[in-house]
C-alpha cells in the first residue's frame, strides 16, 4: 500500500512539474495605452506583423482585482477593430486550463474564439457568444447553452481535456455542462469585439487572465475513447444509434479493435478492424444495431479493447468514456412547433437553416418545423406579417410561440414544452386531387380537457427542397470561416448563388389567418369530445405536394401553440379525410364573404377573373402585387354588394406568381396567381 501510495504521489509530482502557467492581471501597466508593447509579447493581435489599430488600451474604469483590466466594445455589424490574440503554441494532447474575470454590461454581448493554428482566420476551434439575453452559446456545439450574470464580474474557466475531447465550461466554478468538439486542437485564444444580433452592441470586460499547460507523453500503443454519445434526439423512446469515438493516443498505428456499449444493463458488442489511424488521429464510429432510450438516468459507456489483436494496451486509464443518459419523457401526444424568421437578404439567417435542420433530424416525431421568409420570393404575407410582430430582428425563433429567441437557443424551450401535457391531440386528415391540385384538409382535435371557443385552429403547408432564380441567392455572414462554424456555410460565398440553394420548411401558407380560426370550437368543449376544422387550399403547379407538410396547430387562448399535428399529405390522405366546421373565407371575413373569393383561369396567360360575392354590404379594395410585395395595380371599389367579377389583363405580366390582395371592410384575403 505504501509503494502504490508513493507512486501516485510521484505521478501528480510529474504532472506539476511539466505543467506551465501564465498569469495576467493588468494591474503592472499603465492604464489608457496599448496593452501589446508593455506585455513583452504576451499579447499580440490578429493580424501578423502587430497592428496598434487592433491591440487594446489597458483600462481602470473597472476591474475585477484592483486596479486595471481590459475593456472591449463594438456597435459595428463587424465588430473591432479591437483583435487582442494571446498564443499558446499548438495544444492537442494533454490538458489546458483557461480562466478568466469577465464583466458584460446589461443589455450588452460579448464574444472570444479559440483559433486552431498559429495562422488567424484559418479554423476556428470555438466561437464563444455571450449574448445580450445572458445565454453563452457556442456555433460549434448544437443545443449548448448556459447563463451567465450580466452588469457583474463572474469566473469563466473552460478545462480542455484533448486526450479524450472533453470540453468542460464552468460560471462561477459550477459547471454549465462539458461536450465533444470536432476541432480537438487550439493554438490561440482572439478577444474580439462583436455581437451575432441585432442591435449589435458589444461591451465587455477581462481582468486576471490565466492558463495551465499539462503535456502529456505518448505511449507505444494506446487506443482511447473520446466520445461516448448517440445520433438522434435525446426523448424516451427515441430509436437512436451509437456513435463514439476513437483516438490514437500512441505511437504506434492502430488497425483495429473491439468496442463495448453498454446502456440500461445491456452489452453492446461490435469489432471494428482494416483500419489506419496513425499517431494522434481521431475517428468517429457508429454502431449497427440502434437503441431504444428509455426514461430515467443511466450510464451509457464505451470500452476500447484489444487493440490491434494484441489485449490491452499501454494506458487502461483512457479505455473508457462515459456520460449520462437522462431522456426528455415527451407528454402524450406532444408535438412542439418552432417557427424561425428568416430571409434571404439576412446574412445571419444561415443559423436558423442549420439549427431548423438539426431539430428536425433529431426531433422529427415531435417537432414541427417552420421558416416564415421575410422580404423574399419565398414570403408570405400574412404570415411574415403576424410573426414581425412578435420578434426583434431576423434570424429569430419562436418555440410554440413563446419568448424571441436564437434559432441556436431553442433548446430549452422546445424540451419545456414537450413535457406539458396537450389540451387536446392532432390529427391531420386529407383528400388530394391531382388534376384539379385540390387539397382538402381536416384538423381534428381530440379533446384531452375542458376548453372553450377562444381557442383556435390555424392550417400551415410547409414545403422542401425549395429552388428558384431571383430573389433566391442567400446573404451568408459565414462565408470564409471568420464567423465560425455553420453547418458548411463557412465554404460557402458570401452571398451563396441561387443555383447552391435549397430551402426546407418554407411556410407556403397560413389558414386563415395568423392567429387562427375564430369559429374552431362551440363555447365550451369537454374532454373527450372532438371537433374537427375543414380548409381547402389549390396548390400552384409549381409547388411539389411529395415534398410538402400539413401542419395543424392548436393554439390557446393567450396565444401559444398549445399543440400540433404533422403529416405529409400522403400521411393525411391516408389517416383519411373528417368532414367538420369549414374555415372558408366566409367564416374568415365575418361572414361577409360568402366563400366565394374566385381567381380563374389560374394559371392564366392572357387574363384571370376575380369573383367575389359579398351577403351584405362591404367596402373592397384590390391590390396585385409580385412576390417580393411590389405593388403592380391597385383599385378602390367602394361600398359593393352581392356578386361582382373584375378582369385582370396578364398579357403584360412577366410569367411567374403574383398575389391578389382582397381587403373587405378592413380585413384582408390573399390568394396567389400565376401567369404562364
Amino acid at each position: 500500500m505504501k509503494k502504490q501510495l508513493l507512486f501516485g504521489l510521484s505521478l501528480l509530482l510529474s504532472a506539476s512539474t511539466f505543467s506551465q502557467t501564465f498569469f495576467d492581471n493588468f494591474d503592472s501597466y499603465t492604464p489608457g495605452l496599448k496593452l501589446g508593447p508593455q506585455s513583452a509579447g504576451a499579447w499580440t493581435t490578429w493580424s501578423n506583423p502587430y497592428n496598434a489599430a487592433e491591440d487594446v488600451n489597458v483600462s481602470n474604469a473597472d476591474a475585477s482585482s484592483p486596479s486595471n483590466s481590459l475593456y472591449f466594445s463594438s456597435t459595428s455589424s463587424t465588430g473591432g477593430p479591437v483583435d487582442l490574440v494571446r498564443h499558446f503554441g499548438v495544444l492537442n494532447t494533454g490538458q489546458f486550463v483557461m480562466e478568466f474575470n469577465m464583466k458584460v454590461n446589461s443589455g450588452k454581448a460579448a464574444y472570444f474564439n479559440l483559433q486552431k493554428t498559429a495562422v488567424m482566420g484559418n479554423t476556428y476551434a470555438l466561437d464563444a457568444f455571450f449574448r445580450d439575453n445572458g445565454t453563452l452559446v457556442f456555433n460549434q456545439v448544437a443545443g449548448f447553452s448556459a447563463a451567465y450574470p450580466q452588469g457583474s464580474w463572474f469566473n469563466f474557466r473552460l478545462e480542455i481535456n484533448f486526450n479524450i475531447n472533453k470540453w468542460e465550461v464552468f460560471i462561477n466554478n459550477v459547471s454549465a455542462g462539458y461536450f465533444s468538439n470536432s476541432v480537438n486542437q487550439i493554438e490561440a485564444i482572439d478577444i474580439f469585439p462583436v455581437d451575432g444580433d441585432t442591435p449589435f452592441d458589444s461591451q465587455f470586460y477581462i481582468d486576471d487572465f490565466e492558463t495551465t499547460i499539462t503535456p502529456y507523453v505518448l505511449p507505444v500503443l494506446n487506443a482511447a475513447t473520446t466520445f461516448a454519445g448517440f445520433n438522434g434526439g435525446n426523448i424516451a423512446t427515441n430509436s437512436v444509434v451509437p456513435s463514439f469515438k476513437v483516438r490514437n493516443l500512441g505511437v504506434n498505428p492502430v488497425t483495429s479493435f473491439d468496442i463495448t456499449c453498454n446502456y440500461n444493463g445491456i452489452d453492446y458488442n461490435q469489432s471494428y478492424s482494416a483500419l489506419s489511424m496513425n499517431s494522434l488521429v481521431e475517428q468517429a464510429f457508429t454502431m449497427t444495431n440502434p437503441i431504444t432510450l428509455v426514461a430515467g438516468s443511466n450510464v451509457l459507456t464505451y470500452t476500447v479493447s484489444n487493440i490491434n489483436g494484441n489485449g490491452q494496451d499501454d494506458d487502461a486509464a483512457d479505455d473508457a468514456s462515459s456520460t449520462m443518459v437522462a431522456p426528455v419523457v415527451p407528454a402524450l401526444g406532444k408535438m412542439v412547433v418552432g417557427e424561425e424568421a428568416t430571409g434571404t437578404w439576412c446574412q445571419w439567417c444561415p443559423r436558423g437553416a442549420v439549427f431548423m435542420d438539426l431539430y428536425e433530424n433529431d426531433y422529427s416525431d415531435f417537432w414541427a418545423g417552420i421558416a416564415v421568409h421575410n422580404d423574399d420570393p419565398m414570403a408570405v404575407t400574412t404570415y411574415d406579417t403576424g410573426i414581425g410582430t412578435l420578434i426583434g430582428g431576423y434570424p429569430s425563433a419562436l418555440v410554440d410561440r413563446g419568448p424571441d429567441v436564437d434559432p441556436s437557443g431553442m433548446a430549452t424551450d422546445f424540451f419545456s414544452r414537450l413535457q406539458i401535457a396537450p389540451t387536446a391531440f392532432i390529427e391531420n386528415g386529407a383528400t388530394w386531387d391531382a388534376g384539379t391540385r385540390t387539397l382538402n384538409v381536416s384538423i381534428t382535435a381530440d379533446f384531452q380537457a375542458a376548453a372553450n371557443s377562444n381557442y383556435k385552429i390555424a392550417c400551415v403547408l410547409t414545403e422542401d427542397g425549395v429552388t428558384g432564380t431571383t430573389g433566391y441567392a442567400q446573404s451568408n455572414a459565414y462565408a470564409g470561416g471568420a464567423n465560425g462554424v455553420m453547418g458548411g456555410y463557412e465554404l460557402l460565398p458570401s452571398t451563396v448563388p441561387a443555383s447552391q440553394m435549397v430551402y426546407d420548411h418554407v411556410a407556403r401558407e397560413i389558414a386563415p389567418s395568423f392567429g387562427g380560426f375564430a369559429g374552431s370550437f362551440p363555447a365550451t368543449v369537454a374532454a373527450g369530445e372532438l371537433h374537427t376544422v375543414n380548409f381547402t387550399f389549390v396548390l400552384p403547379a409549381a409547388w411539389s405536394e411529395d415534398d410538402m407538410h400539413i401542419i395543424g396547430m392548436l393554439i390557446a387562448p393567450n396565444g401559444r401553440i398549445d399543440n400540433a399535428g404533422k403529416a405529409t399529405i400522403a400521411e393525411a390522405v391516408t389517416n383519411g379525410y373528417v368532414s367538420g366546421t369549414s374555415a372558408g373565407i366566409s367564416e374568415m371575413n365575418a361572414d361577409q364573404i360568402d366563400a366565394m373569393f374566385k381567381v380563374y383561369p389560374n394559371p392564366a396567360s392572357t387574363y384571370t377573373t376575380v369573383g367575389i360575392n359579398l351577403t351584405s354590404e362591404a367596402s373592397v379594395e384590390m391590390r396585385l402585387l409580385d412576390m417580393a410585395g411590389k405593388e403592380i395595380a391597385a383599385r378602390n371599389y367602394g361600398s359593393l354588394n352581392g356578386s361582382s367579377e373584375v378582369t385582370i389583363d396578364t398579357r403584360t405580366l412577366t410569367s411567374g406568381v403574383y398575389l391578389v390582395e382582397l381587403t373587405v371592410n378592413n380585413e384582408k384575403i390573399t390568394k396567389r396567381l400565376i401567369i404562364q
